[in-house]
């Protein structure tokens, strides 16, 4: 089973450990593969190291932002409590989703006193999800046990994989129950609003040290879950749990249900920025504050849209560090469903 710094009554891990079979490639390198045809899945980037200064903005949006984050966590634990009660299984997909689904195991117990086995499963854009891991638990658990569980939803793209990927599995839900859903696809979710999961800010330091999955045939047999590396060197550096702990002592047991709603959904918005900015695949359109950040950490940005009005706002502080360390411009934009945009550069 995978290792990470996760311990095991938080989440276990439906992945294969391939630490050391796996050279991570450098950004534009791979965005180069990427763009001529090599899927995603097949390649590791290189974990970019925060600086200091990003750090910094790191720790004052995990202190400003953690109650947001806290009460998106009760509010949608009290959804889950209502649609699926106590004999829920939480099945986070991996990577972005294993914080959100310890933070909603923790709440569960916090508010409920109830204790929810919890996974993580890896599912890949064009790829489906990792047959080998449903297949494990559906052996242990009924179909409609089982919620999907992902920190936040971009454009909905997982979403939609996860709907075709259902279809070969009776009884199993295709909702995604997500913290933050600025794309408008669930109701499953802590808010509609496009807020900052501090944990969107960084990568494997905050995520158990996990890379993300990885599915190629050399390394991943028929029988094998799909892949991930563990980042054992950068263990000093870890914060996984002391994000959990910092949205833990914010949590309440009584959370308004949020009211901030939104016309339409975010792929017609993400589609039109494309338009408006002549590109020709959607893919490289990565909207709202948790996809912009992964664009700026780990893929290669060509600019980052602003919503008009929101140049000063300090919850997007972490955002303009890291245009300004990648020398990438900001710029004003109608955005209606999100506060940040990501466009990735055509190569």
């Amino acid at each position: 089973m995978m290792r990470s710094s996760y311990k095991k009554e938080d989440v276990m891990l439906l992945l294969k450990d391939i630490t050391g079979l796996v050279q991570p490639q450098p950004a534009k390198e791979r965005e180069r593969l990427i763009q001529a045809g090599r899927h995603y899945c097949e390649m590791l980037p290189v974990e970019y190291v925060p600086s200091r200064e990003y750090m910094e903005i790191y720790r004052e949006a995990l202190a400003h932002y953690s109650g947001a984050t806290a009460r998106a966590v009760g509010v949608l634990a009290d959804k889950i409590m209502e649609s699926k009660g106590e004999e829920v299984t939480l099945v986070s997909l991996a990577r972005a989703g294993i914080p959100a689904g310890i933070l909603l195991k923790r709440y569960l117990k916090f508010k409920y006193g109830a204790e929810v086995a919890h996974y993580a499963v890896s599912i890949i854009r064009g790829r489906g999800i990792d047959k080998n891991a449903m297949e494990y638990l559906l052996e242990r658990y009924r179909p409609g046990q089982l919620l999907f569980v992902d920190g936040w939803i971009g454009k909905g793209a997982i979403q939609r994989e996860l709907r075709k990927a259902l279809q070969n599995y009776d009884g199993v839900s295709a909702d995604i129950a997500a913290l933050a859903d600025p794309a408008n696809v669930t109701e499953l979710c802590g808010t509609h609003a496009d807020i900052l999961i501090p944990s969107s800010c960084l990568n494997s330091t905050v995520s158990g040290l996990v890379s993300r999955t990885f599915l190629r045939s050399d390394i991943i047999g028929e029988k094998d879950f799909h892949g991930a590396v563990y980042y054992g060197e950068l263990e000093g550096a870890d914060l996984s749990y002391e994000f959990i702990h910092a949205i833990e002592r914010e949590f309440v047991k009584k959370t308004a249900p949020d009211s901030f709603t939104v016309e339409g959904e975010g792929l017609e918005e993400a589609e039109e920025i494309a338009r408006h900015f002549g590109i020709r695949d959607v893919n490289l359109v990565k909207p709202g504050i948790g996809e912009t950040t992964r664009v700026l950490l780990r893929r290669v940005p060509w600019k980052a849209l602003v919503q008009k009005g929101h140049r000063k706002d300090p919850e997007l502080a972490h955002i303009f560090r890291l245009a300004e360390e990648k020398g990438v411009s900001v710029e004003e934009y109608p955005l209606r469903h999100y506060r940040v945009c990501g466009l990735v550069m055509e190569m």
